[in-house]
């Protein structure tokens, strides 16, 4: 019988991306799929700015940045006439903007990431049963080369939408099915709209009711697009699934290069025509949500926990985040480092997620995105996804008092450019600061008498961090962020000088306050003053005592 500290279950982007980040945190893992090669279908295309980032942090955003395209927008016609543009414009502070990348280059790209590791999917390799005991799980695979046991101490499923994890689990998966059935293609054509905008074209009934719809999704190529659309009636099947979930690429008669032609011919905002059909199936959408993300030792993540409508490219921008949270407080747990709650704070924190997510789309697939909101920079946030945060984790440190400005415990930390460093002669950002595996606490270091700011002089400073870095059990990057004109601490810390004063503005910072921040770039608390009482009562939340 194999043994390994986890077990990865699915090699999409969602499996990948934990398989990955528990490399890169130290643990051991095996990752397996039943496929025997990948899929050449540009599924999941919109890749949020959010992703970008945390992609940034793994180390792999150069290669994803290299093979992209940007998503600018998309131009929306109804009945044949020109509705509003939306532009997908982000405020400067966001270090990313919004882009497109066929889902079968994403997983290339977190595959050979991954080998760095010297860890490389299983493929054809299909789990069979799982049985949870006191201290592991065990999983029974069939493999090419035959029935094979893995002994995991934890299990995670990114199965999709008809996880055997998730059954294994006993869990439900509560929601329905939409009635309309689709169909999707990937193929070039000759219109002359602008570049980088999708296009979402619908015809109404006389009741007002769509009843025809094309949407369509810029790929990498000139003139080539991921088209979805209403299935004509002779490629429609009943659905009927064997465990009652109706979502994603079915089986049966395929969609031709023909069928697409003739939803153009109706709906195009200008004559056109279609070729290079790359792939094309037929798919239903479905809308569930997972009563629990973890039972036991058994995790799920990605589809596996949540699917939803594809409005707005959220379904697997959402599951890379689940494998991101997941994958560090994981490696807590197996290193013997975690808290008693930190595997349970998982749920606590990506189950609201996936259930806004859920309703979210449910609404967008029906009204439009934005249809419920009328900030427009409010939306772009939101869905870049930007907005995600956990203000009620129990890792999470009240706000002490009311801060000035900046993200509260619980939100995204967010970037800020412009800081130096003494022997760097160019400027760099936070984000620079907070690529490393381990929580990051950072003072804030203003002008005063012993230069670390009201009332936090040097010596406390000194024994604040000295506090942090033994309650994190070392697993704690530190750094002054010097305020222009700031002193460096006597007590000698890595430093950085705010010169342009963005820190400030973008954390509201104070002098003397603290920011901590954890491995997936939430911020877990602010302290004004950081006493080491408050530090240490912050990190026991994610650390053990011991």
């Amino acid at each position: 019988m194999d043994e390994i500290d986890v077990l990865v279950v699915g090699a999409g982007p969602v499996g990948l991306t934990a398989a990955a980040e528990l490399r890169r945190h130290g643990v051991g893992c095996r990752i397996v799929d039943r496929l025997p090669a990948p899929q050449h279908y540009a599924k999941a295309v919109g890749v949020q700015p959010r992703t970008l980032e945390l992609w940034d942090a793994m180390g792999l955003v150069r290669a994803v940045l290299d093979e992209a395209v940007p998503m600018r927008g998309q131009l929306l016609f109804t009945d044949g006439r020109p509705g509003p543009r939306i532009d997908l414009v982000l405020p400067p502070d966001i270090p990313y903007a919004f882009a497109a990348l066929p889902q079968y280059t994403t997983e290339r790209l977190l595959t050979e990431h991954l080998a760095r590791w010297d860890t490389h999917v299983e493929r054809g390799s299909e789990l069979v049963s799982l049985r949870e005991d006191t201290d592991h799980v065990r999983a029974e695979l069939r493999t090419p080369s035959g029935p094979a046991t893995v002994r995991a101490r934890y299990v995670i499923g990114a199965d999709g939408a008809h996880s055997l994890v998730r059954k294994a689990a006993g869990l439900t998966f509560e929601g329905d099915a939409f009635p309309e059935q689709y169909m999707l293609g990937d193929v070039e054509v000759d219109w002359d709209l602008p570049e980088g905008y999708g296009v979402r074209s619908t015809h109404h009934d006389a009741d007002g009711t769509v009843d025809d719809l094309l949407v369509c999704i810029p790929l990498p190529g000139r003139g080539r697009y991921r088209m979805s659309m209403t299935v004509p009636d002779e490629l429609s099947t009943d659905g009927a699934a064997e465990d009652g979930v109706q979502h994603g690429l079915e089986g049966g008669r395929v969609p031709e290069l023909r069928h697409i032609q003739a939803v153009l011919d109706r709906l195009s905002p200008q004559p056109v025509q279609a070729s290079a059909l790359r792939w094309s199936s037929t798919f239903r959408i479905s809308h569930r949500l997972v009563n629990r993300y973890r039972s036991g030792r058994l995790f799920l993540a990605g589809d596996a926990a949540h699917i939803h409508p594809p409005t707005g490219a959220q379904g697997m921008n959402t599951g890379i985040q689940d494998a991101y949270n997941l994958a560090w407080k994981l490696a807590l747990a197996v290193q013997g480092l975690g808290a008693e709650g930190l595997l349970d704070s998982y749920h606590a924190e990506r189950h609201p997620v996936g259930e806004e997510v859920v309703g979210r789309t449910v609404r967008h697939a029906r009204a439009g995105i934005g249809a419920d909101a009328d900030d427009l920079d409010l939306v772009m946030r939101r869905e870049a996804q930007l907005l995600v945060g956990y203000p009620d984790s129990p890792l999470v440190a009240p706000a002490d008092g009311s801060p000035p400005g900046g993200p509260a415990p619980g939100e995204r930390a967010p970037d800020c450019r412009g800081l130096e460093r003494e022997l760097a002669t160019y400027s760099v950002r936070l984000f620079d600061l907070l690529r490393s595996p381990r929580h990051t606490l950072l003072f804030h270091v203003g002008p005063g008498p012993a230069g670390s700011g009201a009332g936090t002089p040097d010596d406390h400073l000194g024994t604040a961090a000295v506090a942090a870095l033994s309650a994190a059990h070392g697993r704690l990057d530190v750094y002054a962020v010097l305020a222009p004109g700031a002193s460096a601490p006597q007590w000698r810390l890595p430093s950085v000088r705010d010169g342009a004063g963005e820190f400030a503005a973008a954390y509201g910072a104070r002098p003397g306050e603290a920011f901590l921040v954890r491995p997936d770039g939430c911020l877990a608390g602010r302290f004004h003053p950081p006493t080491p009482d408050a530090l240490v009562g912050c990190l026991r939340r994610t650390f053990t005592a011991g």
